[in-house]
């Protein structure tokens, strides 16, 4: 999960519904500074929300590109329906096509942050004409560490027999290491917190939980994508093994990325470098080419 520092908006910056043929979702749409160099679309990780975005936006705007970050289907402010089937890769991908092609300026960047990057992928293979380029962020083709494994399990697990508010507390006290949360955060980051664990439905959280322990690999299903492809992290990257990530780049030809000392979530931690990094890929993936092979 992304922590945001803050949750005041960027400059032109709306939080608004976006209208698609699969629905509505909440997004964040920031408006570029001057002319549009390309429009950004940004998926959010496991118990995160489309804030986890709010400091990257601003870099975002400012270097000349429209950035819409969006709650997926029953997370945070998005409607979603109760069934497990609403939740499988599939769906997910389908509402990311949906997304983009609402957002009504042809082809997009995707970009997907840890749990959000396998949505991404899936959009990306299922629909690759809707996407100039794919960035997964923190997130990889394969399986998650071992620790992260065993708390996706704990977690659906707590859901499925605990109130929601009690697995809310221990999830807590898990995240501040046993000291005393309240202590360690802002209370209107504590009360977004709260209140973005309340409002996202449990089937989604159940259902992202479940594709993230039972994701296969999907190292050839990048390499075999037409779009150029990005894979970046944090030196102190915990989710997914960096060894890993970085075998994953090497054999899809992936354009590369290590944020020295940033973990999971450089959107928060690092958003200006993370933000220069990523402009300077979309500067050079402005149309669809095979990754690894010469414009």
């Amino acid at each position: 999960m992304s922590k945001p520092r803050s949750l005041v908006l960027p400059p032109r910056t709306r939080a608004r519904r976006l209208v698609t043929a699969r629905g509505d979702f909440a997004v964040l749409d920031t408006a570029p500074a001057g002319e549009r160099r390309g429009t950004i679309l940004l998926l959010p990780g496991y118990t995160g929300s489309k804030e986890d975005f709010l400091a990257l936006l601003g870099p975002l705007g400012e270097a000349g590109y429209r950035a819409v970050a969006v709650d997926g289907r029953g997370q945070h402010e998005s409607p979603g329906p109760r069934g497990r089937a609403a939740y499988r890769r599939r769906a997910l991908a389908l509402d990311t096509t949906a997304q983009a092609g609402a957002l009504g300026d042809g082809p997009v960047h995707l970009l997907g942050h840890s749990f959000g990057g396998l949505v991404a992928r899936s959009a990306a293979t299922l629909a690759p004409d809707a996407f100039l380029s794919l960035t997964l962020l923190s997130s990889g083709p394969g399986r998650v560490a071992r620790p992260q494994r065993i708390r996706v399990r704990a977690l659906r697990g707590a859901l499925a027999v605990l109130p929601k508010e009690q697995v809310w507390a221990a999830t807590r006290w898990l995240d501040s290491r046993g000291e005393e949360p309240e202590a360690a955060d802002p209370p209107e980051i504590v009360g977004f917190l709260r209140r973005r664990w309340m409002r996202t439905r449990i089937s989604q959280l159940a259902g992202a939980g479940r594709l993230l322990l039972r994701d296969p690999d999907g190292t050839a299903e990048l390499a075999a994508l037409r779009m150029p492809l990005h894979i970046v992290y944090g030196s102190d990257e915990m989710v997914w093994p960096p060894a890993e990530l970085a075998a994953a780049a090497a054999r899809t030809g992936a354009h590369h990325t290590v944020l020295p000392g940033a973990g999971h979530s450089p959107n928060v931690s690092h958003p200006e470098e993370l933000a220069g990094r990523l402009t300077a890929f979309w500067q050079r993936a402005g149309a669809p080419v095979r990754v690894g092979t010469a414009p």
